[in-house]
């Protein structure tokens, strides 16, 4: 009896000698915008990180938008993306993917004292009011995406509608500064980096802004996992949120935003100076210290949707939440 209990003692300490050296989980982390999410950013800022290298590691793999994300995601290809209400309502109602969870906030648009983005018009081209857009063209940066949405909502408002009122077109947000001022479209998305650049802002001005346009605070981007890489990883994805949600207020910290302003600035090898103006500051988005989504703003988001014609039919976002994690990961931090 004597030698089968050492036998036993001996598999256990083993076992847990094999448990204390396994490999750190590999969380592959898709990324649409460097200065946001889970990127090479903090990749690069992994000496802030308690618990990099020991109980995970980051595998960043950039997408260009939300839809070829939840692609990969569906596919097996990435464990935890970035993704915007209409990707979230398209691949619960069509995809029928309905193992994917809403799991920590990205950036939410709106909040009261923090930024929204503004849709840009020339100085030069007359249009002075929503208006003034009949017959003329617009870009948006995807087609269904939260931004396009707030788009299609204030021209409804205002009685125009894509194809009988004015033409939408489609470009990345890299093109729109100069396709507005080449004249190719008479409006386009203001976003970062590019809407700060003096030389753009001083030959265009705000029409509208996003939280205009939906009348409140729009979660544009939530994080979103599968249930099964949740489960199955559960001790390393809350090491993983404490350490982002500790990076994330050490950017926001106005004692570490200087050296949080350089590191994007050496990693985006955009000016300083540039980021500076709004990066990790109040006239940035807002990113909830704690990760907490807004789920009612999700909610109306979608059914914001449903309202335009993307879909046919809504669903109860509440079902769709998992929001343990963040909350354990926020109680590890003072």
């Amino acid at each position: 009896m004597r030698g089968r209990n050492t036998a036993v003692a001996i598999i256990a300490s083993l076992f847990a000698l094999e448990t204390a050296h396994a490999d750190p989980l590999t969380i592959r982390s898709g990324w649409v915008v460097m200065t946001s999410g889970y990127t090479p950013m903090v990749v690069e800022a992994k000496d802030q990180l308690k618990h990099y290298g020991s109980s995970y590691i980051i595998d960043p793999i950039h997408f260009q938008g939300s839809a070829p994300s939840m692609a990969a995601l569906a596919s097996g290809g990435v464990d935890i993306i970035p993704i915007g209400y209409s990707t979230l309502l398209t691949a619960l109602v069509n995809a029928k993917m309905d193992d994917i969870r809403v799991v920590a906030d990205d950036f939410q648009d709106g909040v009261e004292g923090y930024s929204s983005v503004p849709f840009m018009v020339r100085n030069d081209n007359l249009i002075t009011k929503v208006e003034d857009l009949k017959g003329h063209v617009v870009a948006t940066n995807s087609i269904g995406g939260a931004f396009d949405i707030g788009l299609r909502a204030m021209l409804r408002k205002h009685r125009l509608e894509d194809k009988r009122d004015v033409t939408i077109v489609e470009s990345d947000y890299g093109n729109m500064n100069s396709m507005l001022l080449s004249k190719k479209v008479d409006l386009t998305i203001g976003a970062q980096p590019g809407v700060s650049d003096p030389a753009f802002r001083a030959a265009t001005y705000p029409l509208f802004t996003m939280r205009d346009a939906t009348g409140g605070r729009t979660q544009v981007l939530v994080f979103a996992a599968r249930t099964g890489f949740l489960e199955k990883n559960r001790a390393a994805l809350i090491d993983f949120f404490t350490d982002m949600l500790a990076l994330s207020r050490r950017f926001h910290d106005p004692a570490h935003r200087p050296e949080a302003i350089a590191l994007a600035a050496r990693v985006t090898k955009q000016p300083y100076e540039r980021l500076n103006s709004y990066l990790f500051s109040t006239s940035d988005f807002y990113s909830d210290p704690k990760g907490m989504p807004d789920a009612g703003a999700l909610q109306s988001g979608i059914d914001m949707m449903v309202a335009l014609g993307f879909a046919k039919e809504s669903i109860d976002v509440k079902r769709y939440l998992d929001l343990s994690l963040v909350q354990e990961a926020a109680k590890r931090l003072p």
